[in-house]
């Protein structure tokens, strides 16, 4: 029998200007690439952690290879922690904040994300990928994390 495991994943909130970065993720679920079934919906840039990363390195690669914006370590800020659960998969989710960064965003991985788009903070585009609308809902509220 195979033992499931938790999974580390992390959100990062881009802000500009009182604007956010979301990207629709692909409405192709074998495309979309989320174990938490996101087809379809906006998300933030992020990803999974991978081995020996901080939190702050994975948010650095993930906003690279995601939209090719880049940003410094003294940039980010953690800001929310999510445990994200579906009957198939577990995750625990760490938001991070970025408001420093050079660059424009660009569709980096098209099979995945089909556009970026950035949105006012209180006007927010439906359906919301369940971990970036949980981080969105912390910082709004200054909570780390909600039972």
């Amino acid at each position: 029998m195979e033992t499931k495991k938790v999974g580390v994943g992390f959100g990062v909130l881009v802000l500009k200007e009182g604007k956010i970065l979301l990207g629709r993720r692909h409405t192709d679920p074998s495309k979309a690439d989320s174990e938490l079934h996101g087809e379809g919906t906006w998300t933030m840039p992020g990803g999974k952690l991978e081995f020996g990363e901080t939190f702050e390195e994975g948010a650095i690669r993930e906003l690279k290879e995601e939209t090719s914006l880049v940003t410094q370590v003294n940039d980010l800020e953690i800001i929310s922690l999510a445990n994200n659960r579906v009957p198939d998969a577990h995750f625990v989710t760490i938001g991070l904040v970025c408001t420093a960064f050079e660059g424009t965003p660009s569709v980096m991985e098209p099979d995945e994300i089909t556009e970026w788009d950035w949105f006012s903070i209180d006007d927010l585009p439906d359906p919301l990928f369940s971990p970036s609308a949980e981080i969105l809902e912390n910082y709004k509220e200054g909570v780390i994390y909600r039972k």
